[in-house]
């Protein structure tokens, strides 16, 4: 009998550099959020350290002390400046073998391998933590097209340091001839990345506009309305899309558990038929090289009638999230797309007082959102009708005759329009249909007003 081989653990430490432009609530947040990236990853955060200066230091990011402090972490040694460390990782063996040190900004390639050398381990900075998350979670073929590209496009600058740590192998030089020829190794990787990210670029233009094409021909065929949901990842965006359609979408408590859009029909379905999609969670400082690569995956939201913006309203830092989706809308083009705020997760701000105070500061905020809980239904019935009837505002009702010989006409009334009522009589039928303006007139012209 083959014995299960426990995966060992992995630890790590997370390093920030608070800047005087930045509060204490939204450092703490940022700190947050990346301790959640990660978990995302498998690591578990043993020790915080921080510092406040005037700015980053040039060379390696930290101060000087701090990053002879953190070394001295890393090799397990006793220190005697505090920091902020889980109490058990003290008495755990393996708490002095620290795999990463995780920084929460994007730091140039000379400071995070000056970093490495100080402290004696692996530094991710936080475009790398995002960067390896999408790489782990994306499954589609354009969607590991885009991380790729993210990918190469951040480590090209990075293989001068690269080469560095690697000696004087690193930057020979192939080719043959005098002084100077050929082409180094460096050179060799940035001009293979140059190539493989052209190379990916076409295939993703060629999967846009087949997926355009296919987008268009089924609204065209069908009539149907997009409704794309945005916001914050670990919102409760998926937990919210299964509610709506009844679908088995991953729910799952991390960030950026799914990177590639999911479209689901709304369920019970209506007139006009409503798809909705999930769109990638947005995060504080995302890398605008992701923001580019994963357009077409944002693509979702730019084609959308109508915006689901899900916001967490259990988070203290809800308004950052709303910002931050903000201008990531704005960034890709989507800012002038209708949207309704849902502020989800309201069954998580404590007892029913806490929930009820929640929810007048939210709505004297924002007079047209929706305050709810995902996981209740007379909560998703009443974003449901929202929905619907969004998308029938500008609907209008009209009764056209079809007579006994056009019968066979049914069904594409049926399929265009909202039966409300029928009679009929020697003659035909009445039917009280509800649509689209130029739809219900053209019926009405080919058929007859009743």
């Amino acid at each position: 009998m083959r014995k299960e081989v426990k995966e060992k653990p992995r630890y790590a430490v997370v390093a920030s550099v608070q800047l005087p432009s930045v509060s204490d609530v939204e450092f703490e947040a940022s700190l947050a959020e990346l301790r959640d990236l990660a978990k995302t990853l498998g690591f578990e955060i043993t020790a915080t350290f921080t510092q406040k200066r005037a700015s980053f230091d040039t060379t390696a990011y930290l101060g000087v002390g701090k990053r002879e402090e953190i070394r001295a972490f890393v090799d397990n040694e006793p220190v005697s400046v505090e920091f902020e460390r889980k109490p058990q990782a003290a008495a755990d063996p393996n708490a002095g073998k620290i795999d990463v040190v995780f920084v929460d900004h994007e730091i140039s390639p000379s400071q995070a391998r000056n970093l490495e050398i100080e402290v004696g381990c692996e530094v991710m900075d936080r475009t790398m933590v995002i960067l390896e998350i999408f790489h782990r979670h994306a499954s589609s073929r354009a969607a590991r097209a885009q991380v790729e590209i993210a990918r190469l496009g951040y480590m090209a600058p990075r293989l001068r340091e690269a080469a560095k740590l690697a000696g004087p192998q690193g930057r020979q030089r192939s080719g043959t001839g005098g002084r100077g020829a050929g082409e180094s190794h460096t050179e060799l990787d940035k001009r293979k990345i140059r190539d493989r990210i052209a190379e990916l670029q076409l295939e993703i233009a060629a999967m846009d506009v087949e997926r355009k094409t296919q987008r268009a021909r089924r609204q065209e065929r069908q009539g149907i309305a997009n409704v794309a949901l945005v916001g914050y990842t670990n919102a409760g965006k998926s937990t919210l899309m299964r509610a709506l359609t009844g679908s088995e979408v991953l729910v799952e408590n991390k960030l950026f558990a799914t990177l590639d859009t999911t479209v689901r029909a709304l369920h019970p379905e209506t007139m006009p038929r409503v798809l909705v999609s999930d769109t990638v969670g947005f995060i504080k400082n995302l890398p605008h090289g992701l923001v580019a690569s994963f357009k077409s995956t944002l693509d979702e939201a730019l084609d959308a009638s109508l915006l689901l913006h899900v916001i967490d309203a259990s988070d203290p830092g809800y308004e950052r999230q709303r910002e931050v989706t903000d201008t990531v809308l704005n960034e890709i083009g989507a800012e002038a797309v209708p949207r309704i705020r849902v502020f989800n997760k309201i069954d998580h701000v404590g007892d029913e007082a806490a929930q009820a105070e929640r929810e007048a500061a939210l709505r004297a905020q924002y007079p047209d959102c929706l305050v709810m809980s995902a996981r209740r239904s007379d909560d998703v019935a009443k974003l449901r009708e929202a929905i619907v009837a969004f998308f029938q505002r500008d609907r209008i009702e009209a009764e056209i005759f079809l007579p006994w010989s056009a019968q066979q006409m049914r069904g594409e009334i049926y399929a265009h329009c909202e039966v409300l009522d029928e009679r009929a009589d020697d003659e035909g039928t009445f039917l009280c249909i509800r649509g689209e303006g130029d739809t219900v007139k053209g019926l009405s012209e080919r058929f007859g007003q009743a």
